[in-house]
């Protein structure tokens, strides 16, 4: 029997692999033909083959595109999106149209248009924080337990900041932290204001640099990595699980809000002190006497490849996804 739905966890193996693969979601011999697609790191796309009489239909979404493309001798229209951070979100609405054309016997535009208006709908109640958010956090909790092996899980999860929109995500005895995650193929960050990468009252700063991939069945979801942490936690500074828990809903997260996709770490972490000689924007880019008219300022910081430190400090030294 074929399957007319196509699971994340399959399609994120061959995205994590960087490797193609096609699903036929319509039964052998039947029209139109309908294919999920993976093209690699970071595109899906339905196949619908088209008959002599049709054209694809129109997208109403500036991030989502249906073309024509020639497969085997076929006319066929293709839905894919131009956003890889929305891969998880678009892989559900995939299935959904798939769902209408094979199940329900409803034409591309038919199962198209009814896919968007009723997703429309729910467009007020967002399905929760988005990857790049998601990935940040997996960064933070990683440095966090990073720390809790160096000093204990009471200090660690005092000295987490992030959360409630300090300059630095952790602040410890001898230095701050800043963590920065990206799952792009080069260390490039976003950097959030002026002072993010500005040492606070003398003390030493540390940018922490992660890269991560998916991961498939080999990586961990944020859920898993929450879990893993709470346990850890629970068993080790139980007084400390409240303020926690506040932490983590400061950071948006919900156990309820879906959470399926699974990374691990694509490099080793790296970590630089943010001295006078680190790449960065600071309040001195600004002439004094305009400085209270920049309102706000973000830029895009890459550290591939920037001398690292001959030492780091030990709570840096066993970075790894909980």
């Amino acid at each position: 029997m074929t399957e007319t739905f196509v699971p994340w966890h399959s399609v994120e193996y061959y995205l994590g692999e960087n490797q193609t693969t096609s699903y036929r979601l319509s039964a052998p011999s039947t029209h139109p033909e309908v294919s999920y697609v993976v093209g690699g790191s970071n595109e899906i796309a339905l196949h619908v083959e088209l008959d002599r009489f049709h054209k694809p239909p129109t997208s109403p979404l500036p991030l989502i595109r249906i073309d024509q493309i020639s497969e085997r001798g076929v006319r066929m229209a293709r839905i894919r999106t131009t956003e890889a951070a929305l891969l998880r979100d678009f892989h559900d609405l995939l299935n959904a149209v798939a769902d209408r054309i094979v199940t329900h016997d409803r034409t591309l535009e038919q199962a198209f248009g009814e896919t968007v208006r009723a997703w429309s709908a729910l467009l007020e109640r967002p399905r929760g924080i988005g990857t790049q958010k998601r990935i940040g956090m997996l960064g933070e909790l990683s440095a966090l337990t990073s720390i809790a092996h160096a000093r204990d899980w009471s200090a660690a999860v005092q000295a987490w900041k992030g959360p409630y929109g300090e300059e630095h995500d952790f602040g410890l005895p001898e230095f701050d932290l800043e963590v920065k995650t990206t799952a792009s193929e080069r260390r490039s960050h976003t950097v959030h204001g002026l002072g993010q990468l500005t040492p606070s009252g003398g003390r030493a700063l540390w940018l922490l640099s992660l890269q991560v991939t998916r991961g498939g069945n080999q990586g961990r979801s944020l859920r898993e990595c929450v879990d893993v942490v709470r346990h850890e936690i629970a068993e080790h500074a139980p007084g400390e699980l409240d303020r926690f828990d506040e932490r983590l809903s400061a950071s948006g997260w919900s156990a309820e809000a879906p959470d399926d996709e699974r990374w691990r770490m694509r490099t080793d972490p790296v970590a630089f002190p943010v001295d006078d000689g680190f790449p960065r924007l600071d309040a001195t880019a600004i002439p004094p006497g305009h400085r209270s008219r920049v309102l706000d300022v973000t830029y895009t910081l890459d550290v591939s490849g920037l001398p690292q430190p001959a030492a780091s400090p030990a709570e840096l030294s066993a970075i790894r996804i909980p």
